[in-house]
C-alpha cells in the first residue's frame, strides 16, 4: 500500500508556481542542474552529489568529521561555517535516502525520505507531488550551501530592541484595561447568580441587598480562589458573554465543535479578564500568546480522539516496565523517565487544573476521559491515604531515587490540607530512607531524598491560591525537612508571556519566595511566544521578581498541537541569536548554583549578578524538546523533507543528564515536524511580524542541546551509594 501511495503521488504534477520555483533552484545553482538533469536514475543522482559536497567541504575537515559524529557538542557545532551546516544537511539527505518512517501527523502512514528523487521527477518531468513548501527549503538550502545567503548574529542593541516591543502585565496601562475586564466580568457574574444559573451555597446573594453591595460582594469574592473555581467558565456562550461578545462566529463555531467531540473547556474569570476585547486598547496581538493558550484549533478538534501518546514513557501497565524500563507500582500516580527523579500525580484535586493548556501535554488523557474537570469528583477518597503509602514506598526502596515532583494536573490544585497530607508522607518516607541506610555499607547505600519539585501553573492561572495558609504549609514543611538532608525546595511553574506577570502574580512568587521556596519556569514555546525577543523579556521579566529560567519547550504532539507548534529551526534560531545576551560566564557559576540555597533572598542575589557581569537576565534555561523517545533533548540532524515541506529530525538524547540504561538500546529517534517553516512564517507575519527578521531561520537545520546549569545539579552525598538499579528491566 505504501508503494502504490508514493507510485500516485510520484505521477502528479508540480502546480505552475512550484515550477518556477524549481526552475529558480536550477539556475541559482549549475553544478546540481547538470546533476539533476544528465544523470540516468537516482542512484547516480545521490552519488554524483554526494561527491560534489564532500569535495566542498574537504575530506578531513570539521564540517566532515561533524558529519561522520567524529566530533560533536555546542562548541563543535558553532565552528561550523553557515555554508557548511549546508553541506552537511545535503550529505545527510543522501544517507537517509529511502528510510522509511511513520509520520504520526498521517496517523502512522509511512513516509519515505527521499528529498532528490523528489527534486529530480521536478526537474525532468515536472511530476513528484512535491508542494511549493519543499521548494521553497530546498532552495533556502541551496543558497545556504552556495553562500548567496549570509549569516551574521544581530547586535545586542537589536535584540533588546525586540525584546522593549512586549509589554508586561503590571504595566499601568495594561493594568487599567484588565480592571475593566474585570467589572465586565463581574457584572456578567451577578446575573447568572441572580438568575439562579450558577448556583453555591458559599457564594450567594441574600434577599434585598442592593446592586452596589452585590458588587462588593463578589470583588470580595473574587480574591478567593475557590470562587474562581467554582465558576469557571465551561461553555462558549458565557465565554463570549464575558468577553463583551467580542469573539468572531467562526471561534464560536470552532468551540461549539469542540464540546461535540467532547474536548471539555474550562477557563477562570481571573484568567479570562487577561484577554483583550478590543485590540487598539493595549496593542495588537498583545493578547494572542494568552489568547492561543485558551482558545482552540481547528486541528485539534479534528484529531480530537485519534490522539497518540506522545511521551511513550508515561503508557503505564502496574507490574511491566515502561518504555523506558521502569517498573511502576500504579498506572496513573506514578510517571517515570530518569534514574534519579519520578512524577507523582496524587488522587486529590491535584489531578485537575485551574485552567485548560490548549495544548497541554496530557490532552491525550483528557481524550480517555482519565482527566477532567469535574473538580467535586476529585476529592480524595478513603482509599487514597493507604494507596499513598504504597507508594511512598516505592521512593523508599529504590536504589536511584532522591527528586519527587509533585503534579498532575496541578499541586496547588489540592486543598492545604491534602497537599499537607502528601508532603508529610513524603517526609516520612524520606526519614524511613535515611534510617534504612545505616544498615547498608559504603557502596550499597541508597540514594537520600535531597529534592522536593511541585509543579503549578496557579500562580499564573490563579495567584489567588498563594495564600498565607499555603505558605505555612510550605515554610513548614521546608523547615523540618532541610533538617534531614532536604537541600532543594522548587515550585516549578509555566509562565508563557510577560502579559502573565501581573501584580497579584508577582505578589504570589514574592510569597512563595518568602517560605524559602525558589522558583523556576518552563516556558512552551508555541508559535505566538516564539516571536523576536518575547522569550528574552520573559526571563527578564521573571529574573526582576526572582524567578529563575529552567526550560523553554518546544510544542510537543503531533498534528492536533500543528497551530501552536514552532518549528525547531527557530527554538535553535532563538538560543543562538537573542538567549545569548544573557549567557552566563562560567566565572560565575558557583554563584548561580548557590542560588538554591537562600532563597529568601534569591531577587537580590539574581540582581546583583545580573549587575555585576552586565547581563539583562541569566540564561539559566535549555531550549529543548520532550522527545517521544526517553526525556528531552534538542540534539537533532535534519536528515530529511516530506514532498510537503515538513522536516524530518533525527534526534538524539541529551547526554548531559543521567539516563536509563535502555537509551543505549533505544538509538535516535525520527520526529517530522507538523508545521512547515514556511507555514511558521506566514503565520508569524499574520500576527504582525515582519519576516525578514527571521530570514537565517531555514538555516537552522542541526541542534545540540545546551549543558544543564549548575543550579539544577543534584546536591552530593557525603557517602558514597549503591550502583545498581532497582525497579528497572531493560
Amino acid at each position: 500500500m505504501m508503494d502504490l501511495y508514493y507510485t500516485e503521488m510520484d505521477q502528479n504534477k508540480i502546480s505552475i508556481r512550484s515550477y518556477k520555483m524549481m526552475l529558480s533552484i536550477l539556475d541559482e545553482n549549475p553544478e546540481l542542474k547538470n546533476i539533476l538533469k544528465t544523470s540516468k536514475g537516482i542512484k547516480e543522482v545521490h552519488a554524483r552529489i554526494d561527491e560534489w559536497v564532500r569535495n566542498i567541504l574537504g575530506g578531513n575537515s570539521n564540517a566532515m568529521r561533524y558529519f561522520e559524529y567524529k566530533i560533536s557538542g555546542k562548541d563543535a557545532l558553532l565552528n561550523l561555517t553557515w555554508s557548511e551546516i549546508a553541506g552537511i544537511r545535503i550529505l545527510d539527505y543522501v544517507k537517509n535516502a529511502g528510510k522509511k518512517v511513520e509520520d504520526a501527523n498521517l496517523l502512522n502512514r509511512v513516509t519515505v525520505i527521499q528529498p532528490f528523487r523528489i527534486l529530480w521527477l521536478a526537474a525532468t518531468k515536472g511530476i513528484g507531488g512535491a508542494k511549493f513548501d519543499f521548494f521553497t527549503d530546498m532552495q533556502e538550502l541551496f543558497r545556504q550551501f552556495n553562500g548567496t545567503q549570509q549569516h551574521s548574529l544581530p547586535s545586542k542593541e537589536q535584540v533588546l530592541g525586540w525584546m522593549d516591543r512586549h509589554l508586561v502585565g503590571s504595566d499601568v496601562e495594561v493594568y487599567k484595561i484588565r480592571q475593566k475586564n474585570k467589572r465586565r466580568i463581574i457584572k456578567v457574574i451577578i446575573k447568572k447568580i441572580e438568575s439562579g444559573e450558577w448556583k453555591s451555597p458559599k457564594y450567594k446573594f441574600l434577599k434585598d441587598i442592593s446592586d452596589k453591595e452585590k458588587t462588593t460582594l463578589v470583588e470580595k469574592w473574587w480574591n478567593d480562589w475557590q470562587f474562581h473555581i467554582k465558576f469557571a467558565i465551561r461553555d462558549p456562550e458565557t465565554l463570549n458573554e464575558m468577553l463583551g461578545n467580542s469573539i468572531t462566529p467562526e471561534t464560536i463555531s470552532i468551540f461549539n465543535q469542540a464540546r461535540e467531540v467532547g474536548i471539555p473547556f474550562f477557563v477562570n474569570p481571573y484568567y479570562l479578564s487577561l484577554l483583550n476585547t478590543r485590540e487598539y486598547e493595549i496593542g495588537p496581538g498583545s493578547d494572542q500568546i494568552i489568547r492561543d493558550y485558551v482558545f482552540y484549533s481547528k486541528q485539534l478538534i479534528e484529531h480530537f480522539g485519534k490522539i497518540v501518546a506522545w511521551e511513550k514513557e508515561d503508557i503505564v501497565e502496574p507490574g511491566k516496565p515502561n518504555a523506558a524500563g521502569w517498573i511502576l507500582p500504579s498506572q496513573y500516580n506514578i510517571h517515570r523517565r530518569y534514574p534519579e527523579v519520578a512524577i507523582l500525580i496524587p488522587d486529590t484535586m491535584g489531578r485537575a487544573c485551574g485552567g485548560l493548556c490548549v495544548s497541554c501535554q496530557r490532552m491525550y488523557d483528557f481524550q480517555s476521559g482519565h482527566l477532567n474537570f469535574n473538580t467535586e469528583n476529585l476529592k480524595p477518597d478513603n482509599s487514597w491515604d493507604a494507596r499513598l503509602e504504597e507508594l511512598m514506598e516505592y521512593y523508599e526502596k529504590d536504589s536511584q531515587l532522591r527528586d519527587i515532583l509533585i503534579t498532575g494536573g496541578d499541586a496547588f490544585m489540592s486543598s492545604d490540607k491534602s497537599l499537607k497530607k502528601i508532603l508529610d508522607a513524603v517526609y516520612d518516607m524520606a526519614v524511613r530512607k535515611i534510617e534504612n541506610n545505616k544498615a547498608l555499607p559504603e557502596g550499597k547505600k541508597l540514594a537520600e531524598m535531597v529534592r522536593l519539585r511541585l509543579g503549578t501553573r496557579l500562580p499564573v492561572y490563579l495567584p489567588h491560591r498563594i495564600t498565607p495558609e499555603l505558605i505555612k504549609v510550605l515554610a513548614d514543611f521546608k523547615a523540618k525537612a532541610a533538617k534531614i538532608g532536604f537541600k532543594q525546595f522548587v515550585v516549578q511553574t509555566h509562565f508563557i508571556s510577560s502579559m502573565e506577570v501581573t501584580p497579584e502574580a508577582i505578589e504570589g512568587i514574592k510569597q512563595l519566595i518568602s517560605a524559602g521556596w525558589i522558583i523556576t519556569n518552563q516556558m512552551v514555546f508555541t508559535a505566538a511566544a516564539s516571536v523576536r525577543g518575547h522569550a528574552n523579556k520573559l526571563r527578564k521579566v521573571l529574573n526582576d521578581c526572582g524567578v529563575v529560567s529552567y526550560y523553554t519547550f518546544s510544542i510537543k504532539g503531533f498534528k492536533e498541537n500543528s497551530h501552536n507548534f514552532t518549528v525547531n529551526a527557530r527554538a535553535v534560531q532563538e538560543a543562538v541569536e537573542e538567549k545569548r545576551i544573557g549567557t552566563i560566564p562560567s566565572s560565575i557559576y558557583k554563584d548561580i548554583k548557590d542560588l538554591s540555597s537562600d532563597a529568601e533572598n534569591i531577587k537580590a542575589k539574581i540582581d546583583r549578578l545580573r549587575d555585576k557581569k552586565d547581563l539583562p537576565f541569566l540564561a539559566t534555561d535549555r531550549n529543548v524538546m520532550n522527545i517521544p523517545g526517553v526525556g528531552k533533548s534538542l540534539t537533532f540532524r535534519t536528515i530529511g523533507i516530506t514532498r510537503f515541506g515538513h522536516r524530518i529530525l533525527e534526534f538524539e538524547h541529551d547526554t548531559h543528564r543521567n539516563h536509563s540504561p535502555i537509551i543505549e538500546k533505544m538509538g535516535n529517534f525520527i520526529v517530522v515536524e507538523s508545521k512547515t517553516v514556511r507555514q511558521y512564517m506566514r503565520q508569524i507575519e499574520r500576527i504582525g511580524e515582519n519576516t525578514s527578521d527571521y530570514v537565517d531561520i531555514y538555516g537552522y537545520s542541526i541542534g545540540e542541546t545546551e549543558p544543564r546549569m549548575s543550579i539544577y545539579e543534584y546536591p552530593k552525598y557525603d557517602f558514597k551509594i549503591t550502583s545498581e538499579y532497582t525497579n528497572l528491566e531493560v
